[in-house]
């Protein structure tokens, strides 16, 4: 696949995405922050079944869309190299992290920045900022 097909696909799925958060904004009021959704539709205490259902339709709208991409699309090579032990802790990093920053890429880098929210901005700039460098730290030290 050359760069201009590349640069071609991640465009329309970046419009894609940003169609997705303001129907989802207009429709329902609701920001697509998909760690605020996720929590929303495990949790037990606080959220009412009516607002358990649009959060379980949107999760599984990304699945179903997911299927649908590898069937109209030639299979994407995925290798991961990393066992068991270090994506559970990276997975919990994660999680932690949307926790700290109250919200994830998501909310924060979709929907923050496109309402100018210098909260959500300054939240994107400390997720890329740390993705830099745990990148570096890896490569530098061989993948602890």
């Amino acid at each position: 696949m050359s760069g201009w097909e590349l640069f071609a696909k991640a465009y329309a799925g970046g419009v894609l995405i940003g169609i997705s958060a303001l129907l989802l904004m207009l429709f329902n009021g609701r920001i697509a922050g998909v760690s605020s959704i996720l929590g929303g539709a495990i949790e037990l205490k606080r959220v009412k079944w009516s607002g358990r259902g649009w959060r379980l339709l949107f999760i599984a709208g990304m699945i179903f869309a997911a299927f649908l991409w590898q069937g109209l699309n030639a299979p994407l090579e995925i290798e991961v190299t990393a066992g068991l032990a270090p994506l559970v802790v990276a997975g919990l990093l994660v999680g932690f992290g949307s926790q700290l920053g109250s919200g994830c890429t998501s909310g924060h880098g979709v929907c923050g920045i496109g309402r100018l929210s210098a909260r959500s901005i300054t939240a994107t700039v400390t997720f890329i900022l740390s993705g830099v460098a745990t990148v570096t730290v890896v490569r530098l030290f061989g993948g602890l």
